[in-house]
């Protein structure tokens, strides 16, 4: 087991152990957002596939590195048959090759471009691990949202029937036409099917925070104080290049060095050393016959090859090949930078209105909490203004409901624009490149 499964298995026990001490009945607990983030990364299939990038391009930098590392291989050339007449070989019982490249510029390129690989693929890691965390942390964040708002949604459905009651006992009274009944009856059943939508965003929300994480469905319960501020930053604000954008960069220097290093294999030498031992033997053959002198049993060379190229098509399609390939490479790079000043730009534009709906929204749940507690005095003390002609009807129990049913829903509209605005935010940190700095006060660091 490699030591990033270890630690994976062991958070995955801690984070269960500590579920199980704290809810051993319904199976949930609370679980921070800095756990669900390292489960997330840790369990991610982005990640681990780039993870797997890093390894293959560290591989790729030794294969080109060790190119000058003389390699040695053995062999036997034992014959099955009895050789009959002058074959032009000689069988051996033993023959070992040592072969390595001693100069080579474009070789040099292959692993300037090898490095550049290494450094594309830890930016891609990187990059992979910052949007998982952003995944995961608006699913978490929404998550939240939405069980605080189920909260508000039960007591409303509370309001509701005490409303649909007294509106009952009202229309059988004859105080009020049936249509009222009916405004209110439709309001209850559109605060249920709110309810109800509330309750399938939740589970789906559930099975989307356990697919990131590899815990079982419903098992996290969000924690609202492990949630820090998400800072309301601008888009002028210390812009950083993105790791995703880095490593698309750098793999077009990759690209370009290999594009460099074929170009030049057109033209320079190459030069490598090659050394040849055999050991022959006489078994099952007559090959004495056919020389002036018996072949001798050991046997040794060694040299140096250069090899000089004067025409060769093969290696100019593959230079004007690899060229096309870094000029793509380059060209995506520059793309996704342009991508990411576009998503900057919206996600700035976006941010003005949400903060300003965010506000309007806090500003009537003020309000319509301010009209409750004048609703409930008016209840308890009185209006005060009489039955006389013109004054002010008395206020009703059904009154009290529909004032506790707007103040419901404003807190629900304030929930959502907050979370709204939360989303941008955060998005607006990965598009900046300061993911990492909210990840480290995430984690307390």
């Amino acid at each position: 087991m490699t030591a990033r499964h270890t630690t994976r298995a062991a958070l995955l026990v801690g984070v269960l152990t500590a579920m199980a001490v704290v809810v051993p009945v319904r199976g949930m607990a609370q679980v921070s957002l800095a756990t669900v983030v390292d489960l997330a990364e840790h369990n991610s299939t982005a990640v681990r596939l780039a993870e797997a990038d890093v390894q293959k391009a560290s591989a790729a930098l030794a294969q080109s590195k060790d190119a000058y590392v003389p390699s040695l291989n053995f062999g036997s050339g034992l014959p099955a048959f009895p050789a009959v007449g002058f074959t032009g070989g000689v069988p051996s019982i033993l023959n070992g090759t040592v072969q390595s490249l001693v100069f080579s510029l474009p070789q040099n390129q292959y692993i300037r471009a090898a490095r550049a690989g290494i450094e594309a693929a830890k930016l891609s890691l990187k990059d992979a691990r910052e949007q998982v965390a952003l995944d995961v942390s608006t699913a978490y964040l929404e998550l939240d949202t939405v069980n605080r708002e189920l909260e508000n949604a039960h007591q409303q459905e509370s309001f509701t029937g005490r409303l649909v009651q007294v509106e009952q006992e009202r229309t059988e009274a004859g105080v009020d036409p049936l249509n009222e009944l009916l405004e209110v009856r439709l309001t209850a059943a559109q605060i249920r099917l709110k309810r109800i939508h509330l309750e399938t965003r939740a589970g789906t929300l559930s099975e989307q925070i356990a697919v990131l994480t590899g815990l079982p469905v419903g098992s996290i319960t969000p924690d609202h104080a492990s949630i820090p501020e998400i800072p309301a930053v601008k888009a002028d604000d210390g812009r950083r290049t993105l790791p995703g954008i880095e490593s698309a960069q750098m793999l077009a220097v990759s690209k370009q060095k290999v594009a460099r290093g074929d170009l030049m294999n057109r033209f320079f030498p190459q030069v490598s050393f090659n050394a040849l031992y055999s050991r022959s033997t006489t078994i099952l053959n007559d090959f004495n016959l056919y020389y002036a002198k018996n072949i001798p049993t050991d046997n040794f060379s060694s040299g140096f090859g250069v090899q000089i190229p004067i025409f060769d098509l093969g290696r100019g399609a593959k230079a004007r090949e690899s060229a096309a390939e870094a000029l793509r490479a380059k060209v995506e790079a520059e793309q996704a930078e342009r991508q990411n000043e576009i998503q900057i730009a919206e996600l700035t534009g976006s941010l003005r209105e949400l903060d300003t709906l965010a506000e309007i929204a806090s500003l009537k749940r003020q309000i319509a909490d301010e009209q409750l507690k004048s609703v409930l005095a008016e209840l308890e003390l009185g209006n005060g203004t009489g039955s006389g002609p013109g004054s002010t009807p008395q206020l009703t129990p059904k009154a009290e409901q529909l004032a506790r049913i707007e103040e419901s829903q404003k807190l629900q509209d304030s929930l959502d624009a907050g979370f709204e605005l939360e989303r941008a935010r955060l998005n607006l940190l990965r598009a900046l490149g300061h993911m990492e700095d909210w990840l480290g006060e995430l984690r307390g660091k």
